[in-house]
């Protein structure tokens, strides 16, 4: 079973937070600072779940996924977006069949233990 997680926002506090709440479990735990960091660790191989950030400055979720998927770089991943707000926003349309799920902030240790267990779970049952 792949456990490779990456969590890209541009809030260090968040990518720490997220580290953290993972160290007893066995993921691989990818901090990515902006979009343009999510899109160099992709085409360095990396595939497994994205924990996405909605709002990021420079390039945003939206943005990075469009790119990811322009550049053939969505397959073999799980995207979930990380947002502050309450509803998905107007810049998803036409991606929205590329986000697997939406987690809102803030969350807790155990929701997200428990979120990523399963969205793990659901990328290895597609990959069968």
């Amino acid at each position: 079973m792949n456990n490779s997680i990456m969590i890209v926002d541009d809030n260090e506090f968040i990518r720490k937070s997220v580290e953290v709440a993972c160290q007893s479990t066995s993921f691989t735990i990818v901090p990515a600072e902006s979009g343009a960091a999510c899109l160099r660790q992709l085409e360095a191989g990396f595939r497994g779940v994205i924990l996405m950030d909605v709002m990021m400055s420079g390039m945003d979720g939206w943005d990075t996924i469009r790119e990811m998927v322009e550049r053939g770089l969505y397959p073999g991943n799980v995207i979930v977006m990380l947002t502050g707000i309450g509803e998905p926003d107007l810049k998803m349309e036409g991606i929205q069949e590329y986000v697997t799920d939406y987690m809102s902030k803030p969350f807790g240790p155990d929701q997200l233990i428990e979120s990523l267990r399963y969205y793990l779970l659901l990328l290895d049952a597609l990959r069968a």
